[in-house]
């Protein structure tokens, strides 16, 4: 295992589109997803932990979530949990734990991979990934994983990528917003697009020096507290300073703007679980189509409903086609499929009624 190669977990989102099981107090990463037996964070880490060594390994979660992932990572310890203590998106927490791993090596090359992604393939995972790893170690480039779209997904951002690149890793032409249904057909059909992933591969000192470049006020405040990264002053430096960095993602801030960014057709089967309908895609199917979580489900005329219940509780179905029914304690849901990304919008509506508690 090379003492070089470092991983960044990110671990600090809410998953608001999977509640009522996932919650700002225990969110979807901390829960078992796929009724496996290992949480999303934990399976995260452990293919991650394949080929970067344990204490290489860094979590990046909000300050609510420390006893989670300590309970859940006992391999782990404090010194590796990296605490935001403001939400600011991905560009400044990505720099922060990059200058720590800097000062720890300078020579780590580093992979930043979101907590609640969803792989089969961990081999073809990690030769992925260490094959941007070894042209990393060679030149000052920023790599990222894309994945080969299977149909025209208006829920993913594309890479667009030369489309006259013979070589394995492609050089990026640009990044393209969620597209509408007519323009991500079109991606399709050009046949050099791919969904971005979200995992990004790079050295220190090139995701360093990009900031440094291309966002020079997000650099000096976080480099203003190098002296005291990985000491017991950094975590008073950073109450201090991190509400004050811009909240910007590593995609506006880096990856629009740099002209050396390749990208890796990812060879691994790949599910990012954003929502209810991507866990269906996901799971076994009944033979009415039903994907079912946990639960003993006797159904009648119902039909590619996506199903969970606490442990082994009896669900009876009659007439539902294309719902989602989740029982969770003092939360019932029962939503149409097709209405998924809609979810947030009704979590808002319980708060404004209920409260918090329930959210």
């Amino acid at each position: 295992m090379n003492k070089n190669y470092y991983a960044v977990l990110m671990a600090g989102g809410v998953g608001s589109r999977f509640w009522p099981i996932s919650t700002s107090s225990y969110p979807k990463q901390f829960h078992d997803m796929l009724g496996t037996g290992d949480s999303l964070i934990q399976k995260t880490f452990q293919r991650l932990n394949k080929f970067v060594p344990t204490k290489n390994i860094l979590i990046l979660t909000n300050e609510r979530y420390n006893d989670l992932v300590l309970e859940q990572l006992p391999m782990v310890t404090q010194e590796q949990v990296v605490l935001e203590p403001a939400m600011r998106n991905t560009a400044p927490c990505i720099l922060y734990a990059a200058l720590k791993i800097q000062k720890m090596n300078p020579d780590g090359i580093m992979i930043v991979a979101p907590s609640d992604h969803w792989i089969e393939d961990e081999d073809a995972f990690a030769r992925d990934v260490t094959t941007c790893f070894d042209m990393c170690e060679q030149e000052e480039v920023l790599c990222t994983l894309g994945i080969k779209p299977t149909f025209p997904n208006t829920g993913f951002g594309y890479i667009e990528f030369e489309k006259e690149s013979t070589f394995e890793l492609k050089k990026v032409h640009q990044f393209r917003e969620k597209p509408d249904y007519e323009t991500a057909k079109e991606f399709m059909a050009q046949g050099n697009f791919l969904w971005n992933a979200g995992i990004f591969m790079w050295g220190v000192n090139t995701i360093v020096n990009a900031f440094k470049n291309y966002q020079s006020a997000q650099y000096e405040l976080f480099y203003s507290g190098v002296d005291q990264y990985n000491t017991p002053a950094e975590k008073t430096f950073i109450k201090e300073n991190y509400p004050k960095a811009e909240n910007i993602s590593i995609d506006y801030a880096i990856l629009e703007q740099s002209k050396s960014i390749y990208v890796l057709p990812a060879t691994f089967d790949w599910n990012d679980l954003g929502t209810w309908g991507s866990l269906y895609d996901k799971l076994d199917k009944d033979v009415d189509d039903n994907a079912v979580v946990n639960s003993q489900v006797i159904s009648q005329d119902s039909h590619r409903n996506m199903i969970r219940s606490p442990k082994g509780k009896i669900v009876v179905v009659d007439g539902l086609d294309d719902y989602i029914i989740v029982d969770k304690e003092e939360v019932l849901l029962i939503y149409p499929k097709s209405k998924e990304q809609e979810i947030k919008q009704v979590l808002g509506k319980v708060k404004d009624k209920f409260g918090d508690q329930y959210a």
